[in-house]
């Protein structure tokens, strides 16, 4: 019982045996607490349930909950590797009571398990009260028997636990296991107690009071329970080891290592073997909660715990990448009691071996220059905070890599000489900025990432979470504080909103707080690449800076857009599948409702590639493959087969989005660089439509498209528009093609007899004349003209020809008046061209039908106009301009 597994095993069996609800671990990005890095105790992830936020997941629980030390205010990354106990990554046992039972009961539990259950003997047990809580101190002489010597009062904030300045808080209770007398130190609360000899190993939180600005106010209405027992640290304790690094699961992953550099664990090489198998643990289980390495944040703050193992590593003389190689070691001791550890073991090892290949690049450059730089220092040196910058600036070689590869020298670094080199360049950068032409409001931007850096994006993961606000703009202008009925712009400290870049559309939420804030949020902007700014009204209350909100994307339209964005890939590689690798990106907008993609191409594509394209994607969407999502650099993902999408820019790493079934090279369908945010896997698309394709401009085309929900409504509304046409022409919806085209075979036929009937009319000189007769004398030119009803333009010349055969000599004019409008013709017989123009002779008859202009040969023109009704007074006019002509 003795392996960590089985102590894990143990205590959650125990409390759950107890009535607790046994929950599991929740992920180490901790999105309901903006002031942490990561999750650092077992009680993080039920703190809105002790502050009341929340409703309990039972009235008891008990947790294994993976913690992670390492960036924030919780710290020991240096620390790793040299001292007996600190971790970055550690498992923290806890029970806890939501109002339930309370110190009585807790004692009880806590004593039945380590002093039954887990047979720690009595007298190497002591606990420790706060110095006021003489109802602790009873409750272990009743429950344990200890002696009064064995249960110490500690007057300090050390045994006094607070949420913040302001909730709920309350006394502790630690346990402490005694090594024995042979180990140096002494007791809790004696001048020896920084000794080894006594080592904490759980630690009770009885929360009973209620404090504001750190002073109590009152009693909780339902005094809880909040406790928490280092794994690592227990499992020391029973398999008679001081150092956790000696327990059994460290023993196994040192083992991996030595293996893999064939490099024993003793001497100098120790710490590096200890360095490489917590930090294995802390990059492998982030990795496999999405966190990811890049340049800021928890992304940062990864990357240095892989590079500082990796820099182990190198010390050890290992010659090729070594973390990835020990990936499945962990597995193996840890990927039992968490399965996401396995899920993730190819993401983990192909980023560790990416991350590992890039930096022993940096590496070796930064250390041959370090080198360089330091040669002729003895112990106690100091290197110039300008070299250390040009080192971080120019090779990429990390501030803190410098200072930690040279403490083993016995050297330190100038830290106010690199951070001074850094403003100068910070300053150089914003003077180019400002003569750069950019917008005037960018310079408001600029400030407030200069002051807060830039927001993390949470959003890959999750659609809500809490943020502390770190600006507030209102008309373009910082300000304090904003109320009711303002218009706000809110940027927060870490946001799950997608801000608008890469042609997909920013998101729309709620930003809420306990006090009854309530920001209806209507968009999600991305100034500067880094920032991201939530723009809406302010429904109720005031919001300040430094608050604390909960930020709540709308799920539901962030599901479409995605479903759009991603949808956008796999039409990208349908359509260089169907019209060849010359299809590239040329703009897109992703919206909830639709999107387009533009892309070049020389000419419209037929019904026939757009049926072929569209079933390659909806082929490809039924076959459900899970999305993936790698970071690389931009040349490493292009080598690999990535396409840059249009309009990006691209910094050091970038997302490499891979989707659909994989091809006979073993790639997937579309594989793309995209740093935006896309569905778990291609069914979650649903279905795909092309609505419509046009030119946007020579040599680019363009796709209107819908997904999902949307493009079954499109459909279902030509159903609809189907089954109203087959109604009206009383025919079953398939037979509708038939009988269309029957329908328009007769509307032909009518059309030709109609044509042949208003034809021999005009001919007959009667009937549908609205004119003079027939044939006149004008000046002495024969003349005809009629106005004839229901005749297409198109028919005007033939009748003319005609009339001018029956003429010999002379001038003729039809008006035909279809659908109230007119067309005018004129033809002149050849012998009369040479002084009568028919041109002219238009031009007046349209002048009079409203219109402007006319054209034609002499011989024959004709034009149109607006009003039919003014047929006779169009024919009028052309007589009085033949008159004229042959005056």
């Amino acid at each position: 019982m003795n392996s960590t597994n089985d102590i894990r095993h143990a205590f959650l069996d125990y409390f759950g045996d107890a009535g607790h609800r046994v929950m599991p671990s929740a992920p180490l990005v901790p999105y309901n607490d903006p002031t942490l890095m990561f999750v650092a105790a077992g009680m993080v992830p039920f703190k809105n349930v002790f502050t009341g936020l929340e409703t309990p997941p039972a009235p008891t629980a008990a947790s294994s909950q993976k913690c992670v030390r390492a960036g924030g205010k919780h710290n020991d990354l240096d620390n790793v590797g040299y001292t007996a106990r600190h971790l970055t990554f550690f498992e923290m046992l806890g029970n806890f009571s939501f109002g339930d039972y309370f110190k009585e009961r807790a004692i009880e539990l806590a004593w039945g398990f380590v002093h039954k259950e887990l047979g720690l003997a009595k007298d190497r047990l002591t606990a420790t009260v706060y110095h006021t809580d003489d109802a602790a101190y009873d409750l272990w002489k009743k429950i344990a028997g200890l002696p009064d010597e064995r249960i110490i009062r500690i007057a300090t904030k050390d045994n006094f636990w607070a949420a913040g300045p302001d909730g709920p808080c309350g006394p502790c209770s630690e346990i402490f296991y005694d090594y024995g007398e042979d180990v140096p130190g002494g007791p809790p609360g004696s001048p020896d107690e920084d000794g080894d000899r006594f080592v904490e190993i759980w630690n009770l939180v009885f929360m009973q009071y209620v404090q504001e600005a750190e002073n109590i106010v009152g009693d909780l209405p339902r005094p809880s329970i909040d406790t928490g027992m280092g794994l690592e640290r227990i499992a020391s304790v029973l398999q008679g080891q001081r150092n956790v690094f000696d327990t059994d699961t460290f023993r196994a992953l040192i083992a991996a290592s030595e293996a893999a550099v064939r490099s024993s664990a003793d001497g100098d090489a120790l710490a590096s073997h200890r360095v490489i198998a917590d930090h294995l643990r802390s990059t492998s289980f982030l990795l496999a909660d999405g966190v990811m390495p890049s340049n800021e944040g928890r992304g940062y703050v990864l990357r240095r715990i892989m590079r500082r193992a990796m820099r182990h590593a190198h010390l050890l003389g290992a010659s090729e990448p070594l973390m990835h190689r020990l990936v499945p070691a962990l597995v193996a001791e840890m990927g039992q009691a968490y399965p996401e550890l396995g899920r993730a073991q190819p993401l983990i090892e192909e980023t560790l071996e990416r991350e590992e290949t890039q930096f022993r690049r940096t590496l070796a450059n930064g250390l041959k220059l370090l080198d360089e730089a330091t040669g002729d220092m003895a112990e106690g040196g100091e290197l110039d905070g300008g070299t250390a910058f040009r080192l971080y600036d120019t090779y990429g070689f990390p501030y803190d890599l410098t200072e930690d590869a040279l403490r083993s020298r016995g050297l330190t670094v100038d830290r106010e000489g690199f951070d001074a080199a850094m403003a100068q360049q910070k300053a150089a950068a914003r003077a180019a900025w400002k003569g750069s032409g950019q917008a005037a409001d960018g310079e408001l931007w600029f400030d407030i990432a200069e002051r807060e850096g830039g927001t993390e994006f949470t959003g890959y993961t999750a659609t809500e979470g809490e943020g502390r606000v770190i600006a507030l703009v209102v008309d373009g202008v910082e300000v304090e504080a904003a109320r009711t009925g303002e218009t706000v712009t809110v940027l927060t400290n870490q946001t799950p909103f997608y801000g608008e870049s890469g042609g997909q559309a920013g998101d729309a939420g709620t930003i809420t707080a306990p006090d009854g804030l309530k920001i209806a949020v209507e968009d999600t902007g991305k100034p500067l690449g880094r920032l991201h700014t939530h723009m809406g009204t302010i429904a109720a209350g005031e919001i300040k800076l430094g608050d604390t909100v909960h930020l709540w994307v709308d799920a539901d339209r962030r599901d479409r857009i995605r479903a759009n964005h991603s949808a956008t890939h796999l039409a990208h590689a349908a359509l260089r599948h169907r019209l060849g690798e010359h299809v590239t990106q040329k703009g897109s907008l992703v919206a909830e409702d639709r999107f387009r993609f533009d892309f070049s191409h020389p000419k419209p594509l037929t019904a026939e590639d757009i049926a072929a394209v569209e079933a390659k994607v909806n082929a490809e969407i039924r076959a459900n493959e899970i999305v993936t999502t790698r970071l690389m650099s931009p040349d490493d993902a292009i080598a690999a087969g990535a396409m840059a999408l249009f309009g990006e820019k691209y910094g050091d790493e970038v997302r490499v989005l891979s989707m659909g079934r994989a091809g006979e090279e073993g790639r997937n369908y579309s594989v793309e660089l995209c740093g935006g945010t896309h569905v778990r896997a291609t069914g979650d698309i649903g279905l795909f439509r092309i609505v419509s394709e046009s030119a946007v401009s020579s040599g680019v085309r363009r796709i209107e498209a819908l997904t999902g929900e949307a493009a079954r409504q499109w459909l279902v509304g030509r159903e609809d528009a189907l089954k109203d046409a087959a109604a009206a022409i009383r025919a079953a919806p398939e037979e509708v093609p038939a009988r269309l085209a029957a329908l328009l075979d007769e509307r032909k036929r009518l059309e030709r007899e109609l044509a042949d009937a208003k034809r021999a009319l005009a001919l007959g000189g009667g009937g549908g004349a609205a004119a003079g007769p027939a044939d006149e004398d004008v000046g002495g030119i024969k003349f005809s003209g009629q106005v004839i009803d229901g005749l297409e333009a198109k028919a005007l010349r033939g009748l003319l020809d005609e009339a001018k055969s029956r003429l010999g000599s002379g001038v003729a004019t039809i008006v035909a008046v279809y659908e109230g409008k007119a067309a005018i013709a004129a033809a002149v017989t050849d012998d009369l061209t040479g002084h009568i123009s028919a041109v002219d002779l238009v031009r007046a008859g349209v002048e009079a039908l409203g219109g402007k202009g006319g054209g034609g040969r002499p011989d024959m023109a004709q034009g149109g106009g607006p009003d039919g009704s003014k047929g006779a007074e169009a024919i009028a006019a052309v007589k009085a301009a033949l008159a004229s002509q042959n005056a």
